[in-house]
């Protein structure tokens, strides 16, 4: 991986670098401006337009109320409320919500988590998903258990999670997934691992292949989240039209084309004020490997 693709990682997590540049004189405005191409706005009101469109146009949006690295109980209560309203205030059509678990203070309180994530999957329209995003290698048990718990609880049909085919374990955790009956999103995975991982380039491509490949036997529900247009055609030149996710304000003219082509799309769509670190990781991914 490049350095510069490194440090900008590393940058994303840092409170610190985030204070440096949106306390410089014009640093915040200057920061949304550019933020703004990948971030759907600052405030629900702001992002819903945003959201009207891509149904409008045929896509499926799932929408996140960006935050992560969440420890306190209470304010992780808070998120669980702002993701209650959100699910209320959907717009008609195949808007789904996501979420990262250590914005619900996974982390320090995951039988918390859980609950908090049930309470937003019940609170959904009848027809939607709320998907569970991926976490650094660390956080995977965590994760999945928080997943897994709350599938039990009768809301398998309500859940989505997040395979990362970077990780070596993700061949076992497929199974399980599919097992649970909950819809699964196959990405690359961007984390920088420790261990645990493939390295970027040809060894994730393939694993990324192997694994849809297997998704697809399986007859699971699920969709490939990926940019990269060999890993995409391969597949649904493989298994038919699977539906292809994409990140907003990235190649947005793939979206038309696809749908054309009688492929399922959707969008993730971030929106919030703790926009900052997701931009930094876009801002790194745009690096390249």
């Amino acid at each position: 991986m490049r350095a510069d693709r490194a440090l900008l990682f590393r940058l994303a997590t840092s409170r610190r670098w985030e204070q440096l540049v949106t306390s410089a004189p014009g640093g915040a405005d200057q920061a949304w401006r550019a933020a703004s191409r990948y971030v759907a706005g600052r405030s629900w009101p702001e992002a819903r337009p945003a959201a009207a469109a891509l149904l409008a146009a045929g896509h499926g949006v799932s929408v996140d109320l960006f935050g992560e690295l969440v420890t306190d109980p209470a304010e992780a209560d808070r998120v669980r409320d702002g993701y209650l309203a959100l699910a209320g205030e959907l717009p008609a059509g195949d808007a789904w919500l996501s979420v990262d678990l250590s914005h619900l203070a996974v982390d320090t309180d995951p039988a918390g988590a859980a609950d908090r994530l049930a309470a937003v999957a019940a609170a959904l329209p009848p027809g939607r998903r709320l998907q569970v995003g991926a976490e650094d290698a660390g956080r995977t048990d965590a994760v999945l258990g928080c997943l897994l718990d709350v599938a039990g609880r009768g809301l398998a049909h309500r859940l989505g999670g997040t395979l990362q085919a970077n990780l070596r374990r993700s061949a076992d955790d497929l199974d399980v997934l599919v097992a649970a009956g909950v819809h699964v999103r196959l990405v690359k995975g961007a984390y920088l691992e420790a261990a645990g991982a493939h390295p970027h380039g040809e060894p994730t491509d393939l694993a990324f292949l192997r694994l849809g490949a297997r998704l697809a036997e399986a007859g699971a529900p699920w969709s490939m989240a990926t940019h990269d247009g060999r890993l995409r055609e391969a597949l649904l030149l493989a298994a038919g039209p699977v539906p292809v996710e994409q990140l907003f304000g990235v190649r947005p003219e793939l979206l038309g084309e696809l749908h054309d082509r009688g492929v399922p799309t959707r969008v993730y769509l971030p929106w919030g004020p703790a926009w900052f670190r997701y931009w930094m990781r876009r801002v790194a991914e745009s690096r390249g490997a």
